[in-house]
C-alpha cells in the first residue's frame, strides 16, 4: 500500500525547497501555514509561518552543504562546524534539528533536519512521536524518493496511529471522533499544551481538515478487520472484547508496548511483555493506561527538544517564537466560548 500525500505542490513550496541542498529522502510542509485551521481565514494563514520537515540520508554532508548555501539560517552553533551540529541533531531531544524564523521568499519558515535513519525508528517504533506524530495529521508531501523501507514505515505509523486511537476510543463512534483522537495524540503529554499552544489546537486541527484525513486514513480503516466502517455515515465500531484489545495491543509500537509495561508490571518482578499486555486487554481501564504510555512518551521528547530549540534557534528567535505561541494560546483562550458552542 502506498501513502496516499497531496501532491498538489504549489509554486512556494518547490521555490523554498531549491534554497536547500537537495540531497532529501523525504520532505513535508505542515502546520497553520499550510492547511486552513478552524477560527483562522486565508489573511491570517499566509502571515503564519511555514513549518517543514527534512530528512536525508547523510546530516554531516547536507549540514556542510547548507552551512555553505544558508550561513545566516544557523544560530551561534555553526561556529562549531557541521558534525558537531549533526551530532546535536542526533544525540538530543527527538533527533531533528530545527532552523526557525527564517526569512525565505517574502515568507517566515521553521525547517527541522532529521536523518532518515531516525525518521524510520519514529515512524515504526514511536520512539518520541515527534516527527510521526505530525505525520499522523494531514501534510504537504514535497519530497519522497523511491525507499521502500521509508514507504512501509509511512504506512505502519498511520495503522499504529488507528489502533492506539481504537483503544481509547468506546465501542461506537463518529469518523470525526477518530480523527480528533488521532490528531491529539502527539499532544497528549507536551507541555507545551500547558503554556505555549492553544487549546483548542486539535480541534481546530481537525474540524476544517476532515476530507483531509479521510484521504490519508479511509484505504486503512477498510482494510482493517478490527473495525465496521461506514464512510457513507461516518460511523465506525470497534472490537472492544478482551481478545479484540489483545490483538490491537500487540500491534502497537515497540516503545509503547515498553512504556505500557513499565506502567503496570511492578518493579523486579520481569514477567514478559505478552503476559502483561494480555492483563491490560482485560483491564476496563486498558484506553486510560494507553494513554498515559503515549504522554511518556511525548512528554519526554518535548521537553528536551524545546530546551535544545533553545540553542538551535539562539535566544532572540526563541523570545520571538515563543511570545507569538503565547499569543495564538491567548487569541484561543479568548475564542473558547465560541468553540465550544460550536463542538
Amino acid at each position: 500500500m502506498t501513502l496516499p500525500t497531496l501532491q498538489n505542490t504549489s509554486v512556494i513550496y518547490r521555490r523554498i525547497l531549491s534554497e536547500f541542498p537537495q540531497d532529501i529522502s523525504l520532505a513535508f510542509a505542515y502546520g497553520s501555514g499550510v492547511f486552513k485551521q478552524h477560527g483562522t481565514n486565508q489573511g491570517q494563514m499566509e502571515k503564519n509561518m511555514l513549518d517543514f520537515v527534512i530528512a536525508v540520508d547523510d546530516p554531516v554532508t547536507w549540514h556542510t552543504m547548507n552551512l555553505l548555501q544558508n550561513r545566516k539560517h544557523y544560530s551561534i552553533l555553526k561556529l562549531l562546524g557541521p558534525t558537531t551540529v549533526s551530532s546535536i541533531q542526533h544525540d538530543y531531544g527527538a533527533s531533528i534539528y530545527y532552523n526557525t524564523l527564517v526569512p525565505v521568499d517574502g515568507r517566515k519558515i521553521k525547517y527541522g533536519v532529521i536523518s532518515t535513519e531516525s525518521l524510520l525508528d519514529d515512524l515504526t517504533h514511536w520512539k518520541t512521536l515527534y516527527v510521526a506524530g505530525r505525520l499522523h495529521k494531514p501534510v504537504k508531501m514535497l519530497v519522497q524518493n523511491e525507499n521502500a523501507k521509508l514507504r512501509d514505515a509511512l504506512v505502519s505509523n498511520l495503522k499504529s496511529a488507528v489502533t492506539a486511537s481504537f483503544l481509547m476510543l468506546p465501542e461506537s463512534f463518529s469518523e470525526e471522533d477518530l480523527f480528533l483522537q488521532i490528531a491529539g495524540l502527539s499532544y497528549a503529554g507536551d507541555f507545551r499544551m500547558v503554556i505555549g499552544e492553544d487549546k483548542s489546537k486539535v480541534h481546530n486541527i481537525v474540524k476544517d481538515n476532515i476530507q483531509h484525513f479521510r484521504i490519508l486514513y479511509s484505504n486503512i480503516l477498510r482494510d482493517c478487520p478490527q473495525v465496521v466502517y461506514k464512510p457513507q455515515q461516518g460511523k465506525l465500531e470497534v472490537d472492544k472484547s478482551p481478545e479484540g484489545q489483545f490483538i490491537q495491543l500487540m500491534a502497537l509500537p515497540r516503545t509503547l508496548q515498553q512504556k505500557i509495561t513499565k506502567l503496570v508490571d511492578p518493579p523486579g518482578k520481569n514477567r514478559d511483555v505478552e503476559e502483561i499486555l494480555l492483563q491490560v486487554a482485560q483491564d476496563p481501564d486498558c484506553g486510560a493506561v494507553v494513554q498515559q504510555g503515549i504522554s511518556s512518551i511525548v512528554k519526554s521528547s518535548s521537553i528536551t527538544q524545546s530546551i535544545k530549540g533553545i540553542a538551535t534557534a539562539g535566544l532572540w528567535k526563541t523570545v520571538s517564537y515563543s511570545s507569538k505561541k503565547l499569543l495564538k494560546m491567548w487569541k484561543g483562550w479568548r475564542r473558547k466560548p465560541s468553540v465550544s458552542q460550536m463542538s
